[in-house]
């Protein structure tokens, strides 16, 4: 995907409970963003749910399976670099001793509801929660996201 310079990209992600708008960081990861805004215009994320929850950590979507052990049948390279910061947008991936070059999830994404040092360095940051903390802080295992929609600004 070719990125416009000067552009902003957003990702809404849309629930039940409300909306949760992420600033998305092409020029951090380029791959990991390309593949998000892909996989949302196809549609891949409606419907999908909100299969693990943390009070105080993360809640996690994005697996066609419901489980933690889906996604489209790929990964994508690893882009570490950014920090877990509250409201930050990383992607999943399978630990260290099977996956040595820490290659993310192909979809299956994760957001920080508190800042999370342990996990920098380890996973792909990729966007960043601008509105919509409160929303993210209510879902609950099972809420389905709706629709991601793209914007560009």
């Amino acid at each position: 995907m070719k990125f416009e310079t000067g552009k902003k990209y957003e990702a809404v992600i849309k629930t039940a409970k409300g909306d949760i708008t992420v600033e998305l960081y092409p020029d951090k990861a380029p791959f990991s963003v390309t593949n998000f805004v892909q996989l949302a215009k196809a549609d891949f994320y409606d419907g999908l749910t909100f299969h693990r929850v943390e009070p105080g950590f993360v809640i996690q979507g994005g697996d066609p399976a419901g489980n933690g052990t889906g996604g489209p049948g790929y990964t994508i390279p690893a882009e570490i670099g950014l920090p877990h910061i509250k409201g930050a947008l990383a992607w999943a991936r399978t630990g260290d001793q099977v996956n040595p070059q820490r290659r993310s999830s192909g979809s299956q994404f994760y957001i920080m509801l508190e800042a999370t040092s342990f996990l920098n360095g380890a996973y792909t940051v990729f966007g960043q929660v601008k509105s919509g903390m409160d929303v993210a802080q209510k879902i609950q295992r099972g809420d389905k996201i709706n629709d991601v929609e793209i914007l560009i600004k």
